[in-house]
């Protein structure tokens, strides 16, 4: 190597992580690839009040060494380089997997080399001499197309999970009250917050209000379902992986810690997590990097974590299935959700809100419902809380009316009567009606799931319990 590549000189150090610079990208660092040394300083100069960090490099195999062991979101490359040349090197990359932005930079160029060089992937293509406003308007809109991507992979992944309701807490009880109060004291700080409670009670709902309400509300909320993740693919959904034959994978990819950054992650179902990738999540929020599997690159991360589970972790890590560490960490704040049963003075402002939010959505007129029918609401347990609340007022509005009687098919069968005061006790209520469910949809635990508005494998736990408890 001709002079080894150097990081920021001492007079030039690089704004802290997340700081904010006019005409900036805060989060992101740059590579420069030239083999003139007055050109590298002039970039640098440039670019370091306005990124995460940059670095330069005299050579495609300087540049080369550097990325084994650093993650750069744009490479600023000179297409004349000593031993292998930009375009060159360029072509090596995209066949590796890397999918950050690359500029081409040269003195020398015709109308071939530019088509070669956006043909191997080049982002843009830049004739020197340049003004600083030239290139920072190409860096500019790299970046652009950079959060262009990002936004619309998190968009496309929301669209595949269920849809929660977008309002704000529905209610006026003490319950309600504490946790909407809770939340405005929580959200603008950037402690990780724990949500516990059952499912159905809406932990999503209360992560994006935290989202909503935080100093990163214009940054991504990232939802990931660790229960619906195969335990082979979690740590590559979460942290990303390289192209090199990793785990059979073809291509590289970004993680969702990627995809949040200068947002929220939200980890719903925390507790389904594998012991292996709980290890890794703890480390990655004390250090704020992540390593994506298949690398040996440590990559910075800007991040807030909000996680959820129905369980009890403090259990879970008696139990030995959740470790001690990790739970400590996104203790820090513990808001604890209550079920429906325990604050029913809301259901009245719920049944109102879901009629009135999901009406216009199903295209149909609202529901009426009667005192009468409104003492059965709030005299049923709902096993599946909010959630299960709100499907039923969708399958009312669906039906055109309100039938409180399909809740309570096998209690009448044994002849009590909710209504009137006189219910058999909450678990028995619960049981029945979570069988009679069943029964419906002819054992379909998925479809039952779907309609209580619980998790398959809390469904599925419900019912070995009571296999347990029936011995």
């Amino acid at each position: 190597m001709n002079a080894p590549f150097h990081p920021l000189p001492l007079d030039q150090p690089a704004p802290a992580s997340g700081s904010s610079t006019t005409d900036g990208w805060p989060h992101w660092s740059i590579l420069v690839v030239d083999d003139e040394q007055g050109m590298r300083n002039f970039l640098i100069k440039v670019l370091a009040p306005r990124c995460r960090f940059v670095a330069s490099a005299a050579s495609a195999e300087e540049g080369a060494e550097w990325m084994q062991s650093q993650r750069v979101d744009l490479v600023i490359l000179d297409i004349s380089l000593p031993g292998l040349n930009g375009v060159e090197w360029l072509k090596e990359l995209r066949a590796q997997g890397y999918s950050g932005e690359v500029i081409l930079i040269t003195a020398f160029a015709d109308l071939d080399t530019a088509i070669e060089a956006l043909r191997a992937g080049a982002s843009d293509f830049i004739l020197k001499p340049f003004r600083v406003p030239q290139i920072l308007n190409a860096i500019k809109q790299c970046y652009d197309r950079a959060q262009l991507r990002r936004e619309n992979y998190v968009l496309r992944r929301n669209a595949r999970l269920p849809r929660p309701s977008a309002s704000p807490l529905v209610g006026r009880s003490e319950a309600t009250t504490r946790l909407r109060d809770a939340v405005e004291r929580v959200a603008p700080m950037p402690s990780t917050v724990l949500l516990q409670g059952e499912s159905g009670t809406g932990k999503e709902l209360v992560a994006r209000q935290l989202h909503a309400r935080s100093p990163r509300a214009e940054g991504p909320f990232v939802p990931v379902n660790c229960a619906a993740l195969s335990p082979d693919a979690i740590a590559m959904e979460l942290f990303g992986h390289v192209r090199a034959g990793s785990q059979g994978s073809a291509h590289a990819r970004d993680g969702l810690f990627y995809y949040a950054q200068g947002g929220t992650l939200f980890f719903d179902e925390v507790a389904e997590l594998p012991l292996p990738v709980q290890a890794t999540l703890l480390r990655a929020i004390e250090e704020l990097q992540i390593r994506p599997v298949g690398s040996q690159q440590l990559l910075p991360v800007d991040v807030r974590i909000v996680a959820a589970t129905n369980r009890q972790l403090s259990t879970e890590v008696a139990a030995g299935r959740f470790r001690s560490d990790l739970y400590y960490r996104l203790q820090v704040v513990d808001i604890a959700l209550q079920p429906l049963r325990d604050h029913r003075d809301d259901i009245p402002d719920l049944v109102r809100h879901f009629v009135w939010e999901l009406a216009p959505a199903l295209g149909v007129d609202p529901i009426e419902v009667s005192d009468e029918e409104m003492r059965f609401l709030m005299d049923y347990p709902w096993p599946g809380n909010v959630r299960e609340l709100r499907n039923f007022i969708e399958r009312s509005l669906i039906l055109g009316g309100l039938n409180v009687s399909a809740l309570y098919p096998a209690l009448r069968a044994s002849g009590g009567d909710a209504a009137h005061g006189r219910p058999v006790d909450l678990q028995t209520l619960e049981k029945q009606h979570i069988l009679s469910v069943l029964e419906s949809v002819q054992g379909d635990k998925t479809r039952a799931a779907q309609l209580l508005g619980v998790s398959r494998r809390t469904l599925e736990r419900r019912v070995a319990e009571w296999g347990q408890r029936d011995r």
